[in-house]
């Protein structure tokens, strides 16, 4: 659905993205993450044509160019804030937009904005002009959305809506490329990271994989701790004893299993122990500096 091929992306003459390479496909959410002026926000406006670059971008298989926006027809987003226009209602900021009146409603009602959705859009809170702002990048069934911090400004029960419904369209084959600084937030949703830093792509990972790398050891505990703790001293696995808990290495994770399973010993608890995935981040960009630094 997107295409990234060597992609430098330059603001008055000055280089923000450097060869920039990264793929989504249909029903993808990406995650594209990394810290205040790694170049997320101008990544995703050189995808829209809004800024001079060069390399490939490809939507759908069409390039886009600066000249040329025909890739993007079936493409919206939500880049900074709401496009929206504060002496209509929420209604009419949509109806221009919208192609289809069923779908528009079928939005509002979707995001729960029925109650305020024909008043002023300058009477809107932040978290609504958020939503609408949303509802508006989700008109006419886009096949791909870009949504930069969709999180901002919205209540307590607004993320798992808006989680739900990303969701939801993706299966449907709609790709999504969202950054957001609520990265407990994004881990819920994507499929995908792209980790970007100084404007360099440095991790490009399935979700999966990545989360896996968080994961260090797993507590075990059972209905025969000192047995256990002889078969596996017999088949040298290592395991740290706690006070009411084995701590076992995700290495050897199945091999434990395996043991168990044989002499019929029942687990009572099996729960991994990972790193946060802000901790996991900081780790990774931290790694990547110091890499950076000794080659220098």
């Amino acid at each position: 659905m997107l295409t990234l091929r060597d992609v430098n992306t330059f603001i008055q003459r000055k280089q923000i993205i450097k060869q920039a390479t990264f793929t989504l496909n249909p029903g993808d959410i990406v995650g594209l993450v990394g810290p205040n002026g790694a170049g997320k926000t101008t990544i995703m406006k050189t995808i829209l044509g809004l800024t001079k670059f060069d390399g490939v971008i490809l939507v759908d298989h069409v390039p886009v160019t600066e000249a040329n926006h025909a890739a993007l027809t079936n493409v919206d987003a939500l880049i900074e804030h709401p496009a929206i226009y504060p002496f209509l209602t929420g209604r009419q900021n949509m109806t221009l937009y919208s192609r289809d009146p069923q779908d528009l409603e079928y939005l509002v009602n979707l995001l729960k904005m029925s109650g305020y959705i024909d008043t002023l859009a300058k009477e809107y809170s932040l978290g609504m002009k958020q939503k609408l702002g949303i509802a508006i990048a989700l008109l006419n069934r886009p096949k791909l959305v870009i949504l930069d911090e969709p999180m901002n400004g919205l209540d307590v029960e607004a993320p798992i809506d808006i989680r739900r419904i990303i969701k939801q369209y993706a299966e449907q084959g709609t790709a999504f490329l969202i950054s957001s600084h609520v990265l407990s937030e994004l881990q819920k949703i994507m499929t995908r990271i792209v980790l970007i830093d100084n404007g360099h792509i440095i991790l490009n990972q399935d979700s999966r994989t990545f989360n896996y790398q968080g994961l260090k050891n797993y507590t075990l505990r059972t209905e025969a701790d000192a047995q256990v703790a002889e078969l596996l001293q017999t088949d040298h696995i290592p395991f740290q004893r706690k006070e009411e808990h084995f701590l076992v290495s995700k290495t050897v994770i199945f091999a434990v299993q395996d043991i168990l399973a044989v002499h019929q010993i029942h687990l009572k608890e099996l729960t991994p122990e990972t790193i946060s995935f802000e901790h996991l981040i900081v780790q990774i960009l931290e790694r990547q500096r110091g890499d950076e630094d000794n080659a220098d």
